[in-house]
């Protein structure tokens, strides 16, 4: 009698993987993701600074879904009352000026002296799959988990200017939640983006040093409409090429009429990766800011935004 030989590629029964969740615990996990918060439970959370209700309200009001739209702008209209208590600072700049690290290095100054600060950061969206990274909390690692703090990545879809489509309702949302400086991070931009501009108290613009001449500085667009220019990445061997450009555009924006909030815009450089300038900075946007209070133009630009705000 011939024994058979078990074969290399026999399957033997191996040990079952065990239980890593409860049955309990799935349960309670798909209950919850199937309920559906009312109008008053979001506006109530959102009043108490809680971060899940908000952005949950974000997305609501960033969705294409009709049925959706109802709802997004009740929550919207209940939460308006309490807004309009923040600074907003747009912040712009051409793709790899450091936007991202100097909004950290920013961000982390403003908790620092005990503000509390919501970043809505604009990412690019492809025109071929419409799809797009959101990849901006993954450059901001210390100030993501500063619980003084809030990102909140959107896709720019169709929308141009730098901007997404519902960046202004976001704002809305999020000074009614009890930050008191917003940021808005756009796409990087070219000259001629300039929509985030309108829905801000403050713009700032970043450039590099060697990214153009005075000429450059002297053509209108994104230029003239910055409250204050910043030259990043002044460290190293580039901190003689930083001064250069800011001699530079200083002499062009001089050639400017003059704002009508009366604000002559500045030129600074800065390093956030080495925090160098940082404070400068905040010290001449909270300059303008009471400047603006003072003549009641901040009043009379915060008034128009808000007229635009419910544009579904």
């Amino acid at each position: 009698m011939i024994n058979k030989k078990t074969s290399a590629l026999h399957e033997k029964e191996g040990v079952s993987k065990p239980e890593t969740t409860s049955e309990n615990a799935a349960q309670k996990i798909k209950l919850n993701r199937r309920k559906h918060p009312s109008i008053q439970e979001y506006v109530t959370h959102i009043l108490e600074g809680n971060i899940t209700y908000l952005s949950r309200a974000i997305t609501l009001v960033e969705s294409t879904n009709e049925r959706h739209y109802k709802k997004a702008n009740e929550i919207l209209t209940n939460c308006l009352p309490y807004a309009n208590s923040s600074i907003r600072i747009g912040i712009t700049g051409v793709p790899g000026v450091g936007k991202s690290t100097f909004i950290e290095s920013f961000g982390k100054y403003l908790t620092s002296i005990g503000k509390k600060v919501a970043v809505l950061a604009v990412d690019p969206s492809s025109s071929v799959n419409k799809g797009s990274i959101l990849g901006d909390k993954t450059r901001m690692e210390e100030l993501v988990t500063d619980e003084n703090a809030f990102i909140r990545p959107s896709p720019s879809g169709s929308s141009l200017g730098g901007v997404a489509q519902k960046t202004r309702e976001s704002i809305i949302l999020c000074e009614a939640a009890g930050f008191d400086t917003i940021i808005i991070e756009t796409v990087g931009v070219g000259q001629s983006e300039t929509a985030v501009h309108s829905m801000v108290d403050f713009f700032l613009l970043l450039k590099l040093s060697g990214a153009g001449d005075e000429l450059q500085g002297i053509k209108r667009g994104i230029i003239e409409m910055a409250d204050a220019i910043v030259i990043n990445k002044a460290d190293g061997e580039n901190i003689k090429n930083a001064k250069i450009a800011k001699i530079e555009f200083n002499r062009a924006l001089h050639l400017y009429p003059m704002k009508p909030s009366g604000w002559q815009p500045k030129v600074l450089t800065a390093s956030a990766i080495k925090n160098k300038g940082i404070q400068d900075i905040y010290n001449m946007i909270s300059s303008y800011i009471k400047k603006t209070k003072d003549n009641n133009y901040f009043n009379t630009k915060r008034n128009d935004q808000n007229k635009v705000i419910f544009n579904y």
